[in-house]
């Protein structure tokens, strides 16, 4: 009976899974013609949750390391969830009105369950990350959907951490696996990530709140994921200071999700787009990057859409971070010459260190 539960669970993640990252039937509103896919692993929902689950069930049958225990203690310790200053990530994610910052995230897999064609391991992306640009640095650190593991996401800390004396510094590293359990945000900190996603929507607001104590504890900074501005209100009112807007399709729509949201006096909220990748060989995902600016997100998140042109020289995935934080305008510039063909802006948003 057992085994025949885990295989009728199987089948409904799978197809929950490629459900998900069927070709959708809307296009973006700025960009017609050409459909997204989403590419969240907080888009499978229930399913993927209760598979989490029990990946978490398995791990700690096994024996939890005693890294991973002594954080987990710390946890348990924990006091209530306290509203400080924004941390590193934050900081560096919201700067002045009209730029957008970048979090670049790491998968060997993309939306169709594939893996990337010539990957390059984290040693040398996490350095092509930073030098050109990504203000976060995400790692999908879970082996269904991103073909990564926490031993990834350590790699991407290890090295960051190395660059610590250099031009530019570090840049902070980010968990998005899908955290069901206080363990999954203990195994964080021991691979040395600076913050975690937890995703609303999924989870519930019982476990938001716990997870946001339990990553506080731990000195971590939390993303809570939404998809709506109802969700996005209810992530700022149970204690999250950085929001992002996933699984919306559309600029207009994505840019509902933030509009006039009720910020506690005092308080900063860092808002963040994820683009999805479109299905086309284009790039119109750095167009909705700029959109996204324009319609005041502080940063965007880009995944699957850093890897359609796999190592290409003009558009590899540090071209292409570099294209969407420069100061350029839907109208008077294009992805083409931003990325390096053509003629276009070549002038950087944020700040440029002399």
């Amino acid at each position: 009976m057992l085994l025949f539960s885990r295989f009728i669970l199987s089948t409904l993640f799978w197809v929950a899974y490629v459900g998900a990252f069927a070709p959708s039937n809307k296009v973006g509103n700025a960009f017609c013609g050409y459909k997204q896919i989403s590419s969240s692993l907080h888009a499978l929902g229930v399913l993927a949750r209760k598979a989490k689950e029990a990946d978490v069930r398995k791990y700690c049958e096994a024996g939890v390391e005693d890294a991973v225990m002594e954080e987990y203690k710390k946890i348990k310790a924990a006091g209530e969830l306290e509203q400080k200053e924004p941390g590193p990530l934050q900081s560096a994610l919201t700067r002045r009105k009209g730029t957008i910052t970048i979090i670049a995230e790491y998968k060997r897999k993309v939306e169709n369950g594939g893996f990337i064609d010539e990957m390059f391991d984290p040693e040398i992306l996490s350095p092509s990350f930073r030098e050109h640009g990504a203000s976060g640095i995400a790692v999908m650190a879970d082996e269904r959907m991103g073909g990564c593991t926490y031993g990834d996401l350590a790699r991407f800390a290890e090295e960051q951490r190395r660059a610590k004396n250099e031009i530019p510094g570090p840049v902070m590293v980010i968990n998005n696996d899908l955290v069901v359990d206080e363990v999954q945000i203990a195994q964080t900190a021991v691979a040395g990530a600076n913050a975690v996603v937890f995703a609303l929507d999924v989870i519930g607001e019982e476990k938001v709140v716990e997870f946001l104590k339990a990553a506080q504890a731990l000195d971590l900074e939390a993303v809570v994921s939404v998809s709506s501005k109802e969700s996005a209100q209810k992530a700022i009112d149970l204690g999250a200071r950085m929001i992002m807007v996933a699984n919306v399709e559309g600029i207009d729509e994505k840019a509902d999700c933030i509009d006039d949201l009720n910020v506690p006096d005092g308080q900063q909220v860092t808002t963040i787009a994820m683009i999805d990748a479109y299905l086309d060989k284009g790039l119109q995902e750095i167009e909705e990057a700029w959109a996204c600016r324009d319609k005041g997100f502080n940063a965007v998140w880009v995944a699957d859409a850093l890897y359609k042109s796999g190592m290409d020289p003009t558009e590899h995935p540090g071209a292409i971070i570099k294209s969407m934080s420069q100061k350029s305008s839907l109208r008077w510039a294009s992805p083409k010459a931003s990325a390096g063909k053509g003629e276009g802006a070549r002038e950087y948003l944020g700040d440029i260190m002399m």
